[in-house]
């Protein structure tokens, strides 16, 4: 079908306005990232735009040789890791369960799990919980609460809702139990749905940082994204890497340090969100994926 010269000019437009917003999106990253390459001396006279005019590595010399960050980086990728192999576990032994009908009690057990997702009890009866259960400063605070989700409940059972019961039932003839139903029948015809959540899970838990602030004070189970949020809140402790990487760099004056605050900032949120960025368009259709998933009826 020929197009018409109003839908070529309305074409043209949403590519425009793509492109606009696409630059708009994009310069504050590359600007960052055109920051982190260049001398920290350099940038403190301004003008930086997407290409550094000095380059060096130094700002992630600085950022990757500090104890505290190496630290917060393990535990953010144990926390990712961990976290996605309990919650998945979890969130699909729920699903199965309530996918049962004539399971006792299933629809106390459904409302019972639906209404904390929309009444909470509120941070202070959160602490207090965590203290009681020994979670305060513990690497596991990080797990056991985020284990369950109800929503990622929900779209997991509607999905396992969309395969015929007639293979179960084949599979209780052979003298299959329930656990070898859910891992070996449901698991792997199930994947399009444990991709998503999976990815819902591993972004949850390597965005959060609001968890570290609340619950956490030791700076051994700090993670990577509460670090990141510390630097950029608190310019001594980006002073401290930068000095302390000058000190380290035979040769320079400590009046003229070719590290700063600003380049060290820069460098560390590009460390600290690259993996995301990086992983992020290429996984992106399974969240869309994901929507569509929940929208499924029984």
């Amino acid at each position: 079908m020929r197009t018409t010269k109003g839908e070529k000019l309305f074409n043209g437009f949403n590519v425009l306005f793509m492109l606009l917003l696409s630059v708009l999106f994009l310069y504050p990253y590359l600007n960052q990232l055109a920051v982190s390459f260049n001398d920290g001396s350099d940038t403190a006279y301004g003008g930086i735009t997407i290409f550094p005019r000095v380059w060096t590595l130094e700002n992630y010399e600085a950022v990757l040789s500090n104890e505290s960050f190496l630290r917060a980086a393990f535990v953010t990728v144990s926390r990712v890791v961990i976290g996605t192999a309990s919650g998945l576990f979890v969130t699909m032994a729920a699903a199965y369960a309530l996918l049962k009908k004539d399971l006792p009690g299933r629809n106390l057990f459904l409302t019972m799990l639906l209404i904390p997702t929309f009444i909470q009890g509120g941070m202070i009866p959160n602490f207090m919980l965590f203290r009681s259960l020994d979670l305060i400063n513990s690497f596991w605070v990080y797990i056991f609460p985020s284990m369950f989700v109800f929503y990622n409940m929900l779209v997991m059972r509607a999905y396992l809702g969309t395969i015929p019961i007639s293979l179960e039932e084949s599979a209780k003839l052979d003298g299959a139990n329930s656990a070898q139903i859910l891992f070996k029948l449901y698991l792997p015809l199930s994947m399009p749905v444990v991709a998503t959540i999976s990815l819902w899970i591993a972004v949850m838990h390597w965005n959060d940082w609001t968890t570290t602030l609340l619950y956490v004070q030791s700076s051994n189970v700090q993670t990577l994204q509460f670090m990141l949020y510390k630097i950029l809140k608190e310019s001594e402790l980006m002073m401290q890497m930068a000095v302390e990487r000058s000190m380290q760099s035979s040769g320079e004056s400590a009046a003229s340090p070719r590290i700063t605050p600003t380049s060290v900032r820069a460098a560390t949120l590009i460390v600290s969100t690259l993996p995301i960025v990086m992983v992020y368009p290429f996984v992106q259709k399974h969240f869309v994926k994901g929507v569509m998933l929940g929208a499924i009826k029984e």
